[in-house]
């Protein structure tokens, strides 16, 4: 397996000579013939010649692209939550195997693999399958038709491409033999905790990868633009849940009272500060209380109170020493009100860190596939995106798929969250290259 190489070093430009981006310049033997003379014979005969992996693209797309629309409609009107994943794992698996391909479902049958091609090097392409608890308000044939659940974040749509890909390469492997074995990663649970992929590196998906690569939606990008970043993507991301108990009372006589309310208040306020002092300014951290509960009357201070965060921040060295800070300070500032508190303290997923040449590998195979206009940088973000596991442990990169439709203003997990399914084709092209790509590229 490869060195993962994480640094913070700008991209190599993304208009590289064509000796940089390593990607087939010829398929051939693809649909275009030239005159050849026989052994012993003055009369011609068709022989293949070489056909551009755009080309061919353009070709399949052209041919196929409907059905991989029909793909994502299918998987959007049929949404399925976190680790209930089956019937989507089903329908993915049956048109694999329509294809050609040799699909292998996960023991619960909420995910699978598809290894395509041979050879010792494997490139592995993730994406993952599940909904949100989200209405979907949408007026469009293909809007959610179970209660409550929604693909909002664009599963749907990895998904689609993910099963665009695989008939691609298994066409190319039939047709030409591929450079490499490249595994198709369907995975369950990215939303929820536990997540799923140390779920799916348990069972193999990561055996014998070089690197690993994944497309993201992002509807803050245009469809067309591919959105490429070097180094950490996405916050690592923990959730707190802070108890406090104390005597209750009259508001009329706090001093006689704990005042769990003054109290919760203060961690609520002075924590998320405190925490960033403590810290060099540079490093990104966000504390932020999504719940705090803590009596019902207005005359009256509760003996109970709670509050629950999520803490996220950039950088593997970051996350591994905040778990300890957050809880001190927490601590601290209860003390200081005269108040001991319980903390329970999850740890979740770790950030997106971009290995260097798996980003610029991106970045080349976008020109190749879309443009040098095409290629654009990524912010960080501070969500959460458990992709991370599997960087953990080889190289790879995640990029930003645009998804934006003119004159839209959307946003994942927002139930009325939809796609340009003009990106479904430039996924599948910018992916094409970057895997085929990164097959024969030495830094893996």
């Amino acid at each position: 397996m490869g060195t993962a190489t994480k640094s913070n070093e700008p991209l190599p430009s993304a208009t590289a000579p064509e000796s940089r981006l390593v990607v087939p310049a010829a398929l051939p033997t693809l649909d275009k013939a030239a005159p050849v003379a026989a052994a012993g014979n003055t009369a011609t005969e068709p022989q293949a010649m070489p056909t551009s992996l755009p080309d061919f693209l353009d070709g399949w797309l052209e041919a196929h692209e409907g059905e991989i629309v029909a793909a994502r409609r299918h998987i959007h009107a049929n949404p399925r939550l976190s680790r209930q994943e089956h019937d989507t794992a089903d329908f993915v698996a049956a048109r694999l195997a329509e294809a050609g391909l040799d699909p292998r479902l996960i023991p619960d049958g909420t995910g699978l693999t598809c290894d395509i091609g041979t050879g010792d090097r494997i490139i592995a392409i993730r994406a993952d399958m599940d909904a949100l608890p989200i209405h979907d308000p949408k007026q469009v044939p293909y809007r959610s038709t179970v209660e409550g659940v929604c693909h909002a974040c664009g599963h749907d749509a990895h998904t689609a491409m993910l099963l665009g890909l695989g008939r691609v390469l298994g066409e190319l492997e039939r047709r030409e033999g591929l450079p490499g074995r490249f595994r198709l990663v369907f995975q369950p649970s990215e939303e929820q905790f536990p997540s799923g992929a140390p779920t799916m590196i348990k069972y193999g998906a990561l055996t014998g990868v070089d690197a690993i690569f994944a497309f993201h939606c992002d509807p803050q990008f245009q469809v067309g633009q591919i959105g490429v970043r070097n180094g950490p993507l996405t916050a690592a991301c923990d959730v707190m849940e802070v108890r406090m108990q104390g005597r209750g009372g009259h508001t009329s006589r706090p001093h006689l009272t704990s005042d769990l309310v003054n109290a919760i208040g203060r961690v609520v306020v002075d924590v998320p500060a405190l925490v960033g002092r403590r810290l060099d300014p540079r490093q990104s951290v966000a504390i932020v209380f999504g719940a705090v509960q803590a009596g019902e009357a207005a005359n009256a201070i509760p003996q109970e109170a709670l509050a629950r965060a999520t803490v996220r921040v950039h950088g593997r060295e970051t996350w591994d020493m905040i778990p300890d800070l957050v809880q001190e300070v927490t601590r601290s500032v209860a003390r200081a009100c005269g108040v001991e508190c319980e903390i329970d303290y999850r740890r979740g997923v770790p950030p997106v860190v971009n290995d260097r040449a798996a980003s610029a590998m991106f970045a080349g195979a976008t020109a190749a596939a879309l443009g040098e206009q095409a290629v654009v940088e990524a912010p960080m973000s501070m969500g959460g995106e458990d992709f991370a596991y599997y960087l953990e442990q080889v190289p790879g990169a995640m990029a930003r798929l645009g998804v934006g439709r003119p004159g839209e203003r959307l946003d994942i997990h927002q139930g009325n969250f939809d796609i340009d399914e003009r990106a479904l084709g430039h996924g599948i092209r910018v992916m094409t290259h970057t895997v085929l790509a990164a097959a024969v590229n030495p830094a893996f």
